[in-house]
Order: structure tokens, then C-alpha cells, then sequence
């Protein structure tokens, strides 16, 4: 019963943490420490599969996830400069 409990906890740590990042990479000016914020929220929501002991899904998510989006989305921007459009 005391590894249920526990068992709970780390995915409740792991996916508050996720929802924390990943509303933080929305509401985050600069583009880059989105991405980050972004690439680290979906990295716990990949642990957070871990901890439901599905693997597979884990590892697609950390690598597609975490590593392609971001990868892409940091090369988008630095291919158009990243700056905002001045009014």
C-alpha cells in the first residue's frame, strides 16, 4: 500500500511540474527560454509515463517531444532571426 502512495506522489511531482513548465513556456517573452521551458515540461510529462510504466511511450515522447519540437523550433528561429515584430 506504501508503494501505491508513493507511486502517486511522484506522478502527481512529475506532472504538476510538467503543467508548471509548460504554462510557463506559454506565458515566457523570450522565445529561447520558452523552448526550454517547453522542452523540459514535456520531459516530465515523458518521466511521468516512465513512473506509469509504459517505456515505449515514454521514449517517443522524450524524443519527440523533448528533443525534435525543440530542436526545430530553435532552428526556425534562429533561421528568421527570432525578434519581434516592432509596432
Amino acid at each position: 500500500m506504501a508503494v501505491e502512495s508513493a507511486v502517486w506522489m511522484v506522478q502527481g511531482i512529475l506532472l504538476a511540474t510538467a503543467f508548471g513548465l509548460l504554462a510557463m513556456s506559454l506565458h515566457l517573452r523570450d522565445l529561447v527560454r520558452s523552448i526550454v521551458a517547453f522542452a523540459a515540461g514535456t520531459a516530465f510529462v515523458a518521466g511521468a509515463f516512465f513512473v506509469l510504466a509504459s517505456p515505449f511511450a515514454g521514449v517517443l515522447e522524450l524524443t519527440v517531444g523533448a528533443g525534435l519540437i525543440a530542436v526545430l523550433f530553435l532552428v526556425a528561429i534562429t533561421l528568421t532571426g527570432g525578434q519581434e515584430a516592432s509596432e
